[in-house]
């Protein structure tokens, strides 16, 4: 019974962590990434739908992303779809296919983006937090009923503590990448 309190603490954790990833690579650097169009859903054939879905999307060099639809007539759902998006780029349509040229960013903007990063580190954090002490209670409930020992609650919430540990460290190395990638000129 602990093991598995334990494995599904492990994997809830590693949900945090997953999801925090996705968010960073959302947050735009100095660098085109085809993750910074990827929530954008356009209306396309009565639905709305992702871009990844509508279009072939690539970087071809390091401040471009091109956006090739497959069925031309999508091109101007796709053209309002990134203006009303919260990215700030203004897209160019050649009748073809769709250029976003991505501005440099300032220092300002740079700070700006950091703060941000620092912000989805911590509430992933705090998700992690949660998820401990959540099965630190499961624990404590097993106990109560006698099912198992003050030691092996012990044991138990040690080693979740140590799961918890790994995650944020794994978190703040995640910061620290993404943090020299956003400062980087």
């Amino acid at each position: 019974m602990i093991k598995e309190i334990i494995a599904d603490c492990d994997l809830r954790m590693k949900r945090s962590v997953e999801v925090l990833r996705q968010e960073l690579t959302r947050i735009r650097t100095g660098k085109a990434s085809v993750g910074l169009i990827e929530p954008i859903r356009a209306e396309a054939y009565g639905a709305e739908m992702p871009l990844s879905q509508m279009a072939n999307i690539s970087t071809p060099d390091a401040r471009t992303i091109l956006i090739q639809p497959w069925d031309k007539s999508t091109l101007g759902a796709i053209e309002k779809a990134i203006q009303k998006s919260d990215l700030g780029i203004n897209p160019s349509n050649d009748g073809q296919q769709i250029r976003l040229v991505l501005p440099p960013l300032t220092e300002d903007r740079r700070k700006e983006l950091v703060k941000l990063v620092k912000k989805y580190v911590e509430d992933a954090k705090t998700a992690v937090r949660n998820v401990r002490r959540d099965a630190n209670e499961h624990i404590k409930k097993v106990e109560k009923t006698h099912d198992i020992s003050e030691d092996q609650s012990r044991g138990a919430q040690d080693d979740i503590q140590k799961l918890t540990d790994k995650h944020i460290k794994e978190m703040d190395h995640l910061f620290e990448l993404k943090e020299k990638e956003v400062m980087e000129i």
